[in-house]
């Protein structure tokens, strides 16, 4: 097996060339699924039989769902390589993956709350699945926190590897929470492996929406960690000419 695009993927200078290409296309691609999948969801699709229009909420709450425990599961992979195989670019998108997982964990949380409040009648409840998303919620401060607690950065690297590991397990007890207790939470409203529980009209614009959020986080991801390589490779020429050009290009 050829392993070479691995080796590729851990040079700071080959990554910013390459996310460069992407960037625009990731970009462009985004506000057009988010655009349509927003029109589409709720000003299009059917009324819930029994929750009515409040049911549309799930355009955001659930891919912001999908996409915080993505993150994190991501922030797992990212500290296992750096810990592993020494990779630079490894904690760079650990670093710069975490608050964007911060704020989705937060979207979901709060669209779950404004979706809670007139179908429990609370704003929150101490259910299995919304406390196992703010225990994520914690996690992602906890990793953002460490990497900015500790002045070293390769010890910084470490303990935000470790953590991300570590708190990994707490994705299949959100995922699984509905199913191993009796929770408020009803089960999953759309899934990449069973049949959706709703009309075609209604998931969608929600699949729309889901794949919008992703390639949402795949530019913003990109635009941050393209951010940090130059703070990071500030000594080197490769850097100058880029961070110079860039100067030149908007004077």
């Amino acid at each position: 097996m050829n392993w070479t695009w691995f080796h590729k993927l851990g040079s700071p200078k080959w990554f910013y060339g390459i996310s460069g290409r992407w960037l625009p296309w990731l970009a462009w691609a985004a506000v057009l699924l988010i655009v349509v999948g927003t029109v589409w969801g709720l000003a299009f699709a059917p009324q819930d039989y029994q929750q009515g229009n409040s049911f549309r909420i799930i355009y955001i709450h659930v891919p912001a769902a999908f996409l915080a425990q993505s993150i994190y599961v991501m922030l797992a992979v990212a500290g296992l390589v750096g810990l592993v195989w020494k990779m630079k670019l490894a904690d760079v998108a650990l670093q710069q993956a975490a608050p964007i997982g911060a704020w989705m964990t937060f979207i979901a949380l709060f669209t779950g709350a404004v979706w809670g409040k007139p179908t429990w009648g609370a704003w929150w409840v101490w259910d299995a699945r919304l406390t196992s998303m703010l225990i994520l919620l914690f996690l992602y401060f906890g990793v953002i926190a460490l990497g900015q607690a500790i002045s070293n950065r390769e010890s910084a690297a470490r303990a935000c590897a470790v953590l991300a590991i570590v708190g990994v397990v707490n994705i299949p007890i959100i995922k699984y929470s509905v199913e191993w207790w009796n929770t408020l939470h009803q089960p999953a409203t759309f899934s990449v492996t069973e049949k959706p529980a709703m009309p075609v009209e209604m998931w969608l614009p929600l699949l729309v929406m889901v794949l919008g959020f992703y390639l949402f986080f795949g530019a913003v991801l990109l635009v941050r960690m393209r951010l940090e390589v130059l703070r990071r490779e500030a000594r080197s020429s490769w850097a100058r000419a880029e961070v110079a050009a860039q100067v030149e290009k908007r004077g």
